[in-house]
């Protein structure tokens, strides 16, 4: 099979990097130093699949040849911008292979005859440099949409992905408990922190787990049903919505924990150290939105876009302990929501 891989950072290059090893035709869309040692050298993967490099090729939409899947894994806001060469494949199916809300309707808006899927990527990528990807956390994924779509792309991922793909119903479903997950993806934007380092800190994880609180009330508001995204599932949403914040304080621990020791930056913070714009207004902001909609107060999810957006201008860090202090006016007093 023949496979165009849009945006081969952390995830769609280690996605092409699978692919190519599993035998089919892969090629990519990359920009600057990346897509230079891309093009000289190809993808080098290390860490929980093995090591190992992939000879792809570098493309863009003027010169690609026809595809049979295309795969969307920019950042959410910049889909539209990096569909507009692609209005030549109308028809191809297309995976969305994001984090956050709204790739898939840019898709719908660029390409209207394409079947869509849409890929929760549950394992752990770091870009750690021009060509050079480093997979931190082995989990699998859960793949949705389009039936056409899915049956294009199920096949291709059963064939290569190294870990447990799962295919739901409810996509939408399992984009909100992906959403709950990626509560993690602020704060260590915001104070320069793994993951792990964030939630062993008293003061961010009373953060994290107020944002996680608002989420749930949100797509609560919403009507979604919470599909299950790894070990969190729709039980896992009950308990947040019973005992607000103390369940929420677990769930967060028990996502650290998953992650072992090897550091996760999550991907805002990976954008912050390339420079680059993070998907804060796809992921917190989407909740804010919603949240104003339903009229849900997010207090704590606006907090934390306005300062992902102040690391973004300056390139400064915040401490924990001043970090703690800017959003402490958006904290309940209590433990329960």
């Amino acid at each position: 099979m023949r496979v165009i891989v849009i945006g081969a950072g952390a995830v769609g290059g280690v996605l092409a990097a699978l692919l190519h090893r599993a035998g089919h035709v892969v090629a990519v869309v990359a920009r600057g130093e990346h897509a230079a040692a891309i093009a000289a050298d190809g993808l080098h993967v290390d860490g929980g699949w093995g090591e190992w490099r992939a000879r792809v090729s570098v493309v863009g939409g003027d010169d690609a040849e026809a595809a049979d899947l295309l795969v969307l894994a920019t950042k959410a806001h910049d889909s539209a911008a990096a569909l507009g060469e692609w209005a030549g494949h109308d028809g191809t199916a297309v995976l969305v292979l994001q984090n956050g809300l709204g790739g898939e309707q840019a898709v719908r808006d660029a390409l209207p005859n394409s079947p869509v899927a849409v890929g929760l990527a549950l394992f752990a990528v770091s870009l750690t440099g021009p060509g050079r990807i480093t997979v931190t956390g082995p989990n699998g994924l859960t793949l949705g949409g389009d039936a056409d779509a899915v049956a294009v792309t199920e096949p291709v991922l059963r064939h290569a992905l190294p870990a447990e793909l799962t295919v739901t119903d409810d996509i939408l479903g399992a984009q909100f408990t992906k959403l709950l997950v990626n509560q993690v993806n602020a704060l260590p934007a915001i104070t320069g922190l793994s993951v792990q380092q964030t939630i062993a800190d008293e003061g961010l994880r009373r953060i994290l787990a107020t944002g996680m609180v608002e989420t749930v009330a949100v797509g609560d508001a919403e009507g979604v049903s919470w599909g299950p995204i790894g070990g969190v599932n729709a039980d896992a949403v009950a308990r947040i919505r019973e005992r607000g914040r103390v369940a929420a304080d677990e769930l967060a621990r028990r996502l650290a924990t998953g992650m072992g020791d090897v550091p996760n930056p999550a991907s805002m913070l990976q954008s912050i150290r390339r420079g680059r714009v993070t998907e804060v207004d796809q992921i917190n902001g989407a909740i804010v939105t919603l949240g104003r909609a339903h009229g849900v107060a997010t207090p704590v999810n606006s907090a934390l876009v306005e300062l992902v957006h102040g690391v973004e201008r300056t390139g400064e860090h915040l401490s924990p302990a001043d970090t703690l202090a800017l959003i402490a006016p958006a904290l309940p007093s209590t433990t329960q929501d």
